[in-house]
């Protein structure tokens, strides 16, 4: 018997507060943010052993754990070790595992891919333990393992986004986090997947140290930082009710505002690259756009006049990105059995 998982990748409309570590000027941080048909996939086979065997196709690496060796961080699928550790680490009662990961996205690619594989792997494993997880705990377990287990620099909406699914409107606190299921109309879900696009860059934004760059600005008291951190958390309340209130072209505009609001975070959030994507896209009939992520590479989210979304997409592709439409996926982490054949 397999146990199965899958938890879907997002992307972020807007938001702020997230990213770095709680400062007391932020007052908590918001985010908007829907999950999209890209998916983390987790596979846990039960063995008959206590060996322990992981593959990760996104990193290209696998290891073997023996009955008599310990979980130790060595730099080899490390983020899988510390989510065993957390539940139940090598329980004999259980017995060994292979493991086998992979998802739609590559790690750093600004579609909180590397969380929702962390998502999806609390899913077999609690499976498998028989332990049963709320949504929230999942969520909080992941961000635990990736922030405090292995100190990993990053936020806190991509474990909530992959567990809950859907569009969400998250409010994070001091010490505690509140997911807001939106209830979006029907149509302006398709006038939404109509006129969006994705357009990968090419690179990921690993090792751009991004958010340590934002943290020491906060730390610093940046007034230009701190300012657009702001702003996007308001830009997360009004991109909000356009989509509530059916204003899509507002809520492009918005999207223009929300990159223009990120980019005064870090000088290292845009490139002289995604700088000329995003002026040759608003050339050519894009309303807004922004990258889905901390930024300097990775995908970015366009929004489009519906009879200008073929000439952005002509010209994003002759500058050399990866263009691709996507639908929304109302579910977060799922989980089920299938036969082992």
């Amino acid at each position: 018997m397999l146990i199965r998982a899958k938890a879907p990748l997002r992307v972020s409309f807007a938001g702020g507060g997230t990213d770095v570590a709680p400062f007391p000027e932020l007052e908590g941080g918001l985010v908007l943010n829907a999950t999209i048909n890209r998916f983390a996939y987790g596979t846990l086979r039960p063995r008959r052993d206590d060996t322990i065997a992981i593959e990760s196709v996104d990193f290209g690496e696998s290891t073997r754990i023996g009955e008599d060796d310990e979980l130790v961080f060595d730099g080899r699928l490390d983020l899988v070790k510390a989510a065993i550790r957390r539940l139940g680490g090598r329980d004999q009662k259980s017995g060994g595992f292979d493991l086998f990961l992979h998802s739609n996205a590559p790690p750093g690619s600004g579609l909180g891919s590397s969380s929702a594989m962390m998502v999806a792997l609390i899913g077999v494993l609690k499976e498998f333990r028989n332990m049963p997880l709320t949504d929230y705990e999942v969520a909080e377990l992941s961000y635990d393992v990736e922030r405090k287990d292995l100190g990993l620099k990053g936020g806190y909406q991509d474990q909530y986004a992959a567990a809950f699914g859907g569009f969400n409107f998250l409010e994070f606190h001091a010490d505690h986090a509140v997911v807001n299921p939106l209830r979006i109309p029907a149509d302006t879900i398709m006038e939404l997947e109509l006129n969006l696009l994705l357009a990968y860059t090419g690179r990921t934004r690993q090792g751009d140290h991004i958010i340590e760059d934002q943290t020491k600005r906060f730390e610093d008291k940046d007034e230009d930082a701190l300012k657009g951190l702001r702003e996007q958390k308001e830009l997360a309340t009004a991109m909000k009710n356009a989509l509530l209130q059916r204003k899509l072209h507002d809520f492009g505009g918005l999207l223009h505002e929300a990159w223009t609001a990120k980019k005064r975070m870090s000088d290292r959030i845009s490139s002289d690259y995604i700088d000329e994507m995003y002026d040759e896209a608003m050339k050519v009939g894009a309303l807004g756009g922004k990258v889905t992520g901390a930024g300097g590479g990775g995908y970015m989210l366009f929004y489009c006049r519906y009879d200008r979304k073929h000439k952005v997409t002509d010209r994003l592709r002759e500058l050399g990105a990866r263009v691709s439409d996507f639908a929304f996926e109302p579910s977060g982490l799922r989980t089920w059995r299938a036969d082992d054949r």
